[in-house]
């Protein structure tokens, strides 16, 4: 026995060892989790600023620290029950691992610092419990994006910018590990026979994994993080990604039921202002979201979440979103909301649209209102669908009241460039008419882009009756007057 909690039911009494958890199998070279050099977690943000402050970095680890906790790993593996141990809750769990491994080091008498003992207990518990190396950077609410490229290199996304963090993974075995818990909490799984997958963490950040031998280079592993301090128009306003008037204007397009798409790039932040458009609906209002990757974080009480789900290892039981959007259309919707359009599904949520559920909302990867268009035109082709292109594009103009156009710029920055009305069709060309736009009007001297959002000077938008019955049309008169006075400053 090692310390005092063996007589509590977490150390070992004999008989078979209960194994490990999955990250934590020990192999022919050592423990299967050897962290390397992590940073502490910084202070949480509400989101990043321009600069963000250095984090502090610990002293280089040495091979006589790896030799330590090698050690004590093994040790502390062969003392505890680890299905014992799977009973408690997290707090409780970290406590007994804590405890044991404060045990082992004054048995084993290492010549350790205070501050040593509490890196390699807080390293420890972070191999046994959770995802290794990527606990601190899960722990940083200031990070968006950790892209892990194998073992060895691993970046992160802070403040629009991506740099290289210290982080590394022993190897790709440990790497594959953290992988596979992560996807087998949602039910899925990877490895060579299913390498690709997509999945998400407790806190609805996004995964996506792709293994060998599609990934030459060891697995590839890649998470969009959501922050804990969900995003509003009001913050959008503060970084300058939409101005005051312009967020009025977004507020009143989901609160009057419009049809909206929200267009962008990769990283644009098309989900970030999905949610924050789905905060002005009412809240007696039933709601279907359909994902390929549960990540929506809706706040009204009548919301029914449902996702995609890949084949299983026969090749059988894939669900596919067009077969989620099909499926909520029998579930009395009053709103539908896709995540991400990607498919032949779109025919199905225009449909949707244009029968009576309005304010459905959807996202989609394009850079422009215009090639959103086209791209939703392909969309549709896609799925083997043989109708006339004019009646594709009079179904799209009939169902699309809105697109919103979100982009990532060169400095890093994100804005929402364009809000743009369809109108209708001219013969067999699909209307629009932008009501506001961003313009870059050059750079500081530090390399930020400086621009601003001008109205377009339209009058009165195609949604305005909508608006009235609403009872939306005063707020958004005064919404576009001052925006057509501020772009004439």
């Amino acid at each position: 026995m090692f310390g005092k909690r063996g007589n509590e039911g977490f150390g070992k009494t004999g008989g078979t060892i209960a194994p490990p958890a999955p990250v934590a199998t020990p192999s022919s070279s050592g423990p299967a989790i050897l962290a390397e050099p992590q940073r502490e977690p910084t202070r949480q943000q509400v989101a990043p600023p321009p600069m963000q402050t250095p984090q502090r970095k610990r002293p280089a680890r040495t091979d006589e620290y790896y030799d330590t906790k090698a050690q004590v790993f093994s040790a502390l593996i062969d003392t505890i029950d680890l299905s014992q141990l799977a009973k408690l809750d997290g707090e409780s769990a970290r406590e007994e691992i804590r405890d044991i491994v404060n045990d082992i080091i004054t048995i084993k008498n290492f010549a350790m610092s205070i501050s040593e003992q509490e890196e390699l207990l807080e390293d420890i518990c972070n191999d046994v419990l959770g995802y290794g190396p990527l606990e601190p950077l899960l722990a940083r609410d200031d990070i968006a994006d950790i892209m892990v490229n194998g073992a060895g290199q691993t970046f992160i996304e802070v403040g629009g910018k991506t740099i290289e963090s210290e982080i590394r993974f022993r190897d790709n075995s440990q790497l594959l590990s953290i992988c596979q818990r992560i996807v087998s909490q949602v039910g899925r799984r990877v490895d060579e026979s299913s390498p690709i997958c997509d999945a998400r963490l407790p806190d609805g950040s996004r995964v996506n994994v792709i293994a060998p031998p599609l990934a030459i280079d060891g697995p590839a592993l890649t998470i969009r993080k959501f922050k804990k301090d969900k995003l509003t128009l009001e913050q959008l306003v503060r970084f300058g990604a939409i101005t005051a008037e312009g967020a009025t204007l977004l507020q009143i397009i989901g609160r009057v039921r419009c049809n909206v798409v929200i267009s962008g790039g990769t990283g644009s932040g098309k989900t970030t202002l999905l949610n924050c458009l789905t905060r002005y609906i009412d809240t007696d209002e039933r709601v279907i979201t359909c994902e390929d990757t549960a990540e929506l974080q809706l706040q009204q009480p009548h919301v029914v979440r449902l996702e995609t789900r890949p084949p299983n290892i026969e090749g059988e039981g894939e669900i596919t979103m067009r077969d989620l959007v099909k499926n909520c259309l029998r579930m009395r919707p009053e709103r539908i909301i896709v995540g991400e359009v990607r498919g032949p599904e779109v025919f199905d949520l225009l449909q949707a649209m244009n029968t009576g559920h309005d304010g459905s909302m959807g996202t989609i990867h394009s850079n422009s209102p215009r090639e959103c268009l086209s791209r939703i035109e392909s969309m549709i082709a896609m799925g083997g669908f043989t109708l006339p292109a004019k009646t594709v594009r009079e179904i799209i103009a009939g169902s699309v009241d809105v697109i919103i156009q979100a982009a990532r710029l060169r400095d890093g920055s994100r804005r929402i460039t364009q809000i743009t009305e369809v109108i209708g069709m001219e013969g067999d060309v699909i209307i629009t008419q932008d009501l506001m736009r961003y313009e870059i009007e050059g750079e500081d001297a530090g390399g930020r882009l400086i621009g601003r959002h001008k109205s377009t000077g339209i009058g009165k938008p195609h949604f305005w009756d909508r608006a009235r019955y609403f009872n939306e049309e005063k707020r958004l008169a005064a919404a576009l007057d001052e925006m057509e006075e501020k772009s004439k400053d």
